[in-house]
């Protein structure tokens, strides 16, 4: 029976680790060994990083790659991508590469606002509510001040507040729908602190202003909070080349006409099949997550606010759109992207403040075109293989030393192993046979 613990957060993180490894591994010794194992070499580091979180034991690596060669407005960048799965890296800079002799990518910001809400019932008149909301805006406003005063002079600050009453959805149920922008931070922190402040002061409001004499016991504010929806923080990332300039080289498996045909088509059955959809969006957040995540931002906030745009008016659709007029080749997505480039992780986390030098440290929104190019590089590249080759040739060559690592091969069998399949399909029961032959040749040397 394993053991429960009252107390745990207030234990060293020696004691920690000693205490998990002791209820729930089979061997303790050698869990509490690899556990400490990956904790950073520099003590000053390793308490930065526990900081982050929680009841902290270890550090989870994921390997840190870069994706040369993009193109974006007219600069180089060299993408920093922090990702396990072995084909992502490969397949942006893939696309990287071959768009950079077609013009690169374009990417621009649309819009950057963001939005929050203050949750609220209201039993009394809801004309009283909308009568007095003009000298409540400005009491909220005053009372925040506070609050706002240095996100303004940075060029934010609170940028409209609505009233809205969705008592047809719910009984007695309104909001305070707030709009902000904020710069180069994301802003997590600066938003909830400004919507609390908006619902004190509602409360205080409704208290002591004479229209509202005895109505105090009718309001009760229910929650304050930033929404992770973001439909108005948009960059658009695309590409652009005549139809004929998408020809890949000799042995080209199929003729730029035909190849724009079925890749229009593709993302098309995208857009009506919510089943599709999910996997072709999947991809897209492949280069979208790994950017997010190697620059120190919220990738839970990223996919959860895209995924509720692809499905804005009712079905779950593409992000990414293509369209063939004039003989000239289109494709691009339109992307909600609430990032930030100062505080948070971004500046203390040392390697996410490293992916932002890498990018020659941009403001929120030059990140946000870098990281909508790379979504679209990526979705390129997907689409490129679906329609070509498969998806596969290229994903499991990739996938091969994750195969030979789990088999435990060596370097030497590697090596062999990647020469033998270069022209081979990779699958698990190829390679595993591959290197039983390869041992059982090696033992009658």
């Amino acid at each position: 029976m394993k053991k429960t613990i009252s107390g745990f957060s207030k234990l060293s993180k020696p004691d920690k680790v000693r205490w998990v490894v002791e209820q729930f591994f089979q061997d303790p010794e050698s869990a509490e060994g690899e556990l400490i194992s990956f904790w950073h070499r520099d003590e000053e580091q390793q308490r930065i990083l526990d900081g982050f979180s929680e009841n902290t034991l270890s550090n989870y690596y994921l390997p840190f790659g870069v994706a040369p060669n993009f193109l974006i407005n007219g600069r180089i960048y060299a993408v920093p991508m922090a990702i396990e799965e072995s084909s992502v890296v490969a397949a942006a800079s893939s696309a990287a590469k071959y768009w950079l002799s077609r013009g690169g990518f374009r990417a621009e910001v649309i819009s950057t606002k963001k939005l929050g809400q203050v949750h609220f019932s209201w039993k009394g008149e809801a004309q009283k509510l909308r009568r007095h909301f003009g000298e409540l805006e400005a009491r909220l406003r005053l009372d925040a001040a506070h609050l706002t005063a240095n996100m303004e002079q940075r060029g934010g600050g609170v940028l409209g507040i609505e009233l809205l009453d969705m008592s047809h959805l719910e009984p007695d149920y309104y909001q305070l729908k707030v709009s902000f922008e904020t710069c180069d931070s994301m802003g997590a922190n600066f938003i909830n602190s400004v919507l609390e402040e908006f619902g004190s002061t509602l409360r205080i409001f409704v208290q002591e202003h004479p229209a509202f004499e005895g109505a105090e016991q009718q309001l009760e504010v229910i929650m304050a909070i930033l929404s992770n929806y973001t439909p108005e923080c948009i960059v658009r990332a695309s590409v652009e080349c005549p139809v004929e300039a998408l020809a890949m080289g000799p042995g080209d498996p199929m003729s730029p006409e035909e190849f724009v045909r079925k890749f229009a088509k593709a993302v098309r059955i995208a857009h009506i099949d919510p089943h599709r959809a999910a996997t072709h969006n999947k991809g897209i957040f492949n280069g979208v997550d790994a950017v997010v995540l190697a620059t120190g931002n919220d990738f839970r906030a990223v996919e959860a606010c895209g995924h509720a745009y692809a499905a804005r008016d009712g079905q779950y659709r593409s992000l990414s759109h293509c369209a063939v007029e004039d003989g000239r080749f289109r494709f691009w997505l339109d992307l909600p992207l609430a990032l930030g480039t100062v505080g948070g992780l971004t500046r203390l986390h040392p390697i996410a403040r490293r992916s932002l030098e890498l990018l020659g440290n941009p403001g929120a929104p030059e990140l946000m075109g870098i990281i909508a190019a790379t979504g679209l590089a990526q979705n390129f590249a997907a689409l490129r293989s679906l329609v070509t080759t498969g998806i596969q040739k290229g994903h499991m060559k990739m996938h091969l030393m994750n195969i030979l690592n789990h088999l435990e091969a060596t370097e030497k069998e590697c090596r062999e192993a990647v020469e033998h399949f270069r022209d081979k399909v990779v699958s698990y029961k190829a390679v595993r046979e591959f290197l039983a032959m390869s041992r059982t040749e090696e033992g009658k040397k």
